[in-house]
């Protein structure tokens, strides 16, 4: 596997982004707008949106490149998995771009892992600005897809993807709920 990066990641409001291009809304809502994880939206085609523990401050975070689709590592407890087409160069994005990270990956369509370690602690560790180990972290791993996929949960331990994962998926049942036959809202 190729590593792009490697390293601490600052976050607020427990959110960093993948991104291609510069047109792009950080908008929580519409990245994970028909999906049945919350922890990586991938909804908008220019971004991701990812989801930590941590409120703010700084986790492990790793990005990489598998030639095919790597196996599962045990040590992630949370486990996510989206498609995402990359038509500009990416970089890795803090919140609101205090600091951006290239991406050396090439124009492509893509399978997309996003796995956590410790997002409990991250979330009751809440924020924290002492030097010293991240509570928690992070890995996003790029595949070659021939087409797009659905969004599915692989693995959910940890009581904060629960949460998420449990916010997108009650969207979908709205969202079904309010396009089904003799509904009175709008869609």
């Amino acid at each position: 596997m190729r590593t792009f990066f490697n390293g601490r990641l600052r976050v607020d409001y427990g959110q960093a982004y993948f991104v291609t291009g510069n047109d792009f809304a950080r908008d929580l809502q519409l990245s994970f707008w028909g999906q049945s994880n919350g922890l990586c939206g991938a909804s908008s085609p220019t971004l991701l949106f990812l989801i930590t523990g941590l409120h703010t401050g700084d986790v492990n975070f790793s990005v990489g490149f598998s030639d095919a689709e790597p196996p599962l590592d045990r040590k992630w407890e949370d486990v996510v998995e989206v498609s995402f087409i990359v038509d500009e160069p990416p970089f890795l994005e803090e919140w609101a771009g205090q600091a951006s990270y290239p991406i050396d990956l090439a124009p492509g369509t893509y399978r997309v892992r996003y796995s956590a370690k410790g997002m409990d602690s991250g979330r009751a560790a809440d924020t924290t600005f002492e030097p010293g180990e991240p509570v928690d972290s992070y890995q996003l791993i790029f595949w070659p897809a021939e087409r797009v996929a659905p969004d599915r949960v692989i693995r959910r331990e940890s009581q904060t993807a629960q949460y998420w994962n449990g916010w997108a998926g009650s969207r979908i049942r709205q969202l079904k709920a309010d396009n089904r036959p003799g509904s009175n809202r709008d869609p």
